[in-house]
């Protein structure tokens, strides 16, 4: 069962439990693994958008049907074993929870609905009646979450196989404090063992000594399991610096990870940047990739393919 729809900002949300869909093998020598910036399933345009609304045009125009068409498109991509294989875990970050923004739509949930697989959902809880404040220009081009707005934003995690011992933790922010960042923790028995996975949404505002602190937060929850351990999500390493340190730290705490530092993940007017990953420890990293042209966000998914 779904908790109460109408308390946006419950620590965790658990829903679609009843699904009659088969699970996944909980003894397969592989699952995949997946993480998906959404970006409230609203497109890919993220500049184009941001510049229209300075000059008062509501990009796009009809958001609830936008946003119903972009979680149908998805739905796609993550069942039909085209654009990457058919996940066993999908990572989910802005999932919006019926924002004005996200059409009032439950993102997470509607996309679990149309996978017909369980969700867990944390909302960061924003602080209400704050207004945004002013950031970096080049980070001014979301769509802010209104003031009064009842909705939310948050991670997700949408999977085949039961989740166990979920867990929300709150990153150390600063840079902006109209937006909290997490991430999400949880435990899958996998092959008679548990497996520990964390789906993150780093701030990608200040300097990289602020990610640090988030991903050290989230590596000393993870380090409280000795078993095989995944870390995925949005890292937001939004510089060629950002994307080699970030993978340093992870690196001197025994991660890996398949994708070379510099993948593109991430575009914008241009630009390319590697902001995702997919980080494993006690785990083997077989297949990989990145799940181009899906243009629901202006993130595309990514994901691997894991055997113990």
């Amino acid at each position: 069962m779904t908790t109460a729809a109408s308390d946006v900002s419950l620590s965790i949300e658990f829903g679609n439990e009843l699904t009659t869909a088969p699970a996944a093998n909980t003894n397969s020598a592989n699952l995949v693994f997946a993480s998906y910036n959404i970006r409230y399933a609203v497109g890919r345009f993220l500049i184009a958008s941001g510049i229209g609304r300075k000059a008062g045009f509501n990009i796009p125009s009809n958001r609830l049907r936008a946003v119903q068409r972009n979680i149908g498109i998805a739905a796609k991509a993550f069942s039909e074993n085209l654009l990457l294989p058919r996940p066993d875990i999908l990572a989910l970050q802005e999932a919006d929870k019926r924002t004005g923004r996200a059409g009032h739509q439950h993102v997470a949930a509607e996309l679990a609905r149309q996978l017909n697989v369980p969700y867990v959902h944390a909302a960061v809880d924003i602080p209400r009646g704050e207004p945004p404040k002013k950031r970096e220009w080049w980070l001014n081009f979301e769509e802010q979450i209104a003031v009064n707005d009842p909705g939310d934003t948050g991670v997700a995690l949408l999977a085949r196989i039961p989740l166990t011992d979920a867990t929300r933790i709150d990153l150390p922010w600063h840079d902006c404090p109209w937006r909290p960042r997490l991430a999400i923790g949880a435990t899958v028995s996998w092959r008679h063992q548990p497996l520990r996975l964390f789906n993150v949404h780093l701030d990608p505002h200040g300097p990289l000594g602020n990610q640090y602190r988030q991903i050290e937060t989230v590596l000393a929850h993870a380090n409280e399991h000795a078993g095989p351990t995944v870390i995925l999500g949005d890292f937001n390493t939004l510089s060629k610096q950002k994307a080699i340190e970030i993978r340093k730290l992870m690196e001197a705490h025994q991660y890996e990870t398949p994708f070379e530092t510099g993948t593109p993940t991430w575009r914008g007017a241009g630009l390319r940047f590697h902001a995702d990953w997919i980080f494993g420890r006690g785990v083997v990293f077989h297949r990989h990739g990145v799940a181009k042209p899906l243009n629901v966000s202006d993130h595309w998914p990514i994901w691997a393919e894991v055997s113990l």
